[in-house]
């Protein structure tokens, strides 16, 4: 081999300045009203008959003023009425990153009911109504929000907000959705912009001068964490300015294999204990999984094609918005990503666990590695025995990209479970892909609950992490440690070997993710965060429930059990013969199986014997 340099571990226990806590808030509105009822005196009655007539004026012009008062409130209500009946009904399914589906969609199943309601109620209205059409029909909409995606959208720690793979991943599954909506007699308008900004300007040239002609009404997946509600604070504020009581905005929730009302603890998600096990024992033995919801029909999913205002807009022509219509597709380099990114994203490394091909975005692709794993390969019933491998496509599921991305649902996952446990065998392998879905739920229901501390350097601990409680812990922030860590330059292979692969492929094994966090934040005492937030750069799998936290409990700021592993162990037992480290370590690709995993104990004639160099 060739003589290729190789570092030796550096010191652990670093101590350096703590980073400031970021502390992420979110804002609410409340729309106060009161009814105000007047109260009127009593006439006194006349005491004698030369009174009467004065009296009788009286009363006649009392009744006058009541007829006219009367004929004013109809007039005023007719008015009412007729305005009324003059909106035109908009109904839009907001597709978001984490519901890139037909199938098990609740938000589009309730975006469907509604314009069917719609469309069935304006039926017998006018045709003739502002902009040149009726209401009914249903527009999907997918916003790539620049605050996400390109070099410019940074986090607090500096990352990127999203990697160009995973942005490529989302791209290859917008454009999925839209063939599969197109083929179903709908469509996708897909836009470059701030959801906020992308309605605004969609309602402004289809309602100018917010007249009210329009009543828009937006469903979307709801979301739990703190930026994702800005963003529906935000999109409601310009919902209200056009319809402030008709319209607005309706989360739906969809994401997860139980919804939150399943939930058997006293008041939902804030009865959640704050650790798993206790979840799981009650929520197994008194919830049953849902079975998925139908894809909804064509003539449920069909464009508002009557709204000739509303389809000139988005249809992709002269007069459409530019960067958004149903035709539009941002590419990689128009979201903000180098050239040297993009080419990096479109070419699949080889290495990688899905080869060549690498992982392609989609509701499509999903259903197909789905089906793939389970029935044509029949491999669920050794998922257990084989999910801590590291090297190919089918050690695990490798489900969690497309489920990340809501291409497929969990509950369609566990349904096919339940018919193979029917039709082909039941084990402990079986069960244990539905529990791994399980813990996904979890984390979403505890992010729920917990808000922006799972964002916090003390985790949901607060007080308890710090000072001389046993789950305290002193973290500290050294650049050169955490560079060491994201390049893959520690002198642990297995550690630098899983880092590697994550940097070139955007993917990393459950049992690799265990060891570079445990390491990263157990045994060099690095602000957790900054693991957590390279994460979310690179995971093509990143949803922010399960990355943050899954960091937050591994640095052991939840309260659970703290799991700190003994690295070179767990390099022994899981990848015993060195497959894994050789891999992504082309350094160690003469060294012996004995010293593969500790590099370190080769003595001088060793390292020029296998073409190694520590240091």
């Amino acid at each position: 081999g060739s003589d290729a340099s190789f570092s030796s571990p550096p010191p652990l226990g670093i101590r350096a300045r703590v980073h400031n806590r970021v502390l992420i808030t979110m804002s609410a509105t409340n729309n106060p009203y009161s009814p105000a009822i007047p109260s009127s005196p009593l006439a006194e009655r006349p005491s004698s008959r030369r009174n009467l007539r004065p009296f009788l004026v009286v009363i006649a012009s009392v009744c006058l003023c009541s007829m006219m008062g009367r004929a004013a409130a109809l007039s005023a209500a007719a008015s009412k009425a007729s305005a009324t009946a003059s909106r035109r009904p908009l109904t839009v399914h907001w597709f978001r990153h984490g519901d890139l589906r037909l199938h098990d969609n609740p938000a589009l199943c309730r975006a469907a009911e509604a314009a069917a309601a719609s469309s069935s109620s304006s039926s017998s209205s006018s045709s003739s109504d502002v902009g040149g059409g009726g209401g009914g029909g249903l527009l999907p909409v997918f916003c790539f929000d620049p605050r996400i995606f390109g070099d410019a959208a940074r986090s607090p720690f500096g990352s990127l907000k999203c990697g160009p793979r995973r942005a490529k991943f989302v791209l290859d599954s917008v454009s999925d959705l839209r063939a599969n909506l197109e083929g179903k007699g709908s469509g996708l308008v897909v836009a470059h912009g701030k959801p906020e900004e992308v309605f605004g300007a969609l309602l402004e040239r289809i309602d100018p001068g917010q007249a009210k002609s329009v009543t828009p009404r937006v469903y979307c997946q709801r979301e739990v964490a703190s930026e994702e509600l800005r963003v529906d604070n935000k999109v409601r504020a310009v919902l209200g300015g056009h319809s402030p009581q008709s319209g607005g905005l309706e989360t739906v929730w969809g994401s997860t294999m139980y919804d939150p009302e399943d939930l058997p603890f006293p008041g939902g998600v804030e009865g959640l204990p704050d650790t798993f096990t206790p979840f799981r024992n009650k929520v197994e033995k008194k919830c049953d999984i849902g079975n998925p919801l139908p894809t909804p029909s064509n003539d449920d999913l069909s464009l508002p094609r009557s709204d000739e205002a509303l389809m000139k807009v988005v249809g992709g022509g002269d007069d459409a918005l530019p960067k958004c219509s149903l035709t539009y597709l941002p590419t990689l380099e128009e979201l903000g990503y180098s050239p040297e990114d993009v080419e990096k994203a479109e070419k699949p490394d080889p290495r990688g666990v899905m080869g060549t091909s690498g992982f392609v975005g989609g509701e499509t692709a999903a259903l197909a590695r789905l089906h793939d794993y389970i029935w044509d390969k029949d491999l669920l019933k050794v998922y257990f025995d084989t999910r801590n491998g590291m090297l190919g496509a089918d050690y695990s599921t490798k489900f969690s990209p497309w489920l990340a991305h809501g291409c497929i649902s969990p509950r369609e996952i566990a349904r096919q479970c339940r018919r193979y446990e029917a039709t082909r065998v039941a084990n402990k392998s079986t069960y244990w892909v539905v529990f791994e879905l399980l813990w996904r739920d979890y984390f979403k229901f505890f992010a729920d609950k917990h808000g922006d501390d799972i964002f916090k350097l003390d985790g949901t601990l607060g007080d308890e992490a710090r000072g001389s409680h046993p789950n305290s812990r002193r973290w500290g922030l050294d650049r050169r440690t955490v560079s060491a860590w994201i390049e893959g330059r520690t002198g642990y292979p297995l550690v630098d070997a899983n880092m590697r692969e994550l940097a070139e492929t955007g993917f990393q094994s459950n049992r690799g993710r265990q060891n570079v966090c445990s390491f990263l934040a157990l045994d060099t005492n690095t602000d957790w965060r900054y693991g957590a937030d390279y994460f979310e750069q690179e995971l093509l799998d990143y949803d922010v429930y399960s990355n943050w936290g899954n960091w937050c409990a591994g640095a052991g700021m939840t309260g659970g059990r703290v799991n700190r592993f003994n690295i070179v162990k767990q390099s022994k037992d899981y990848d015993k013969e060195g497959e894994y480290v050789r891999h992504w370590i082309p350094e160690l690709a003469d060294v012996p199986t004995e010293l593969v995993h500790e590099p370190w104990k080769m003595t001088k004639e060793q390292q020029e014997q296998f073409g190694v160099r520590l240091g």
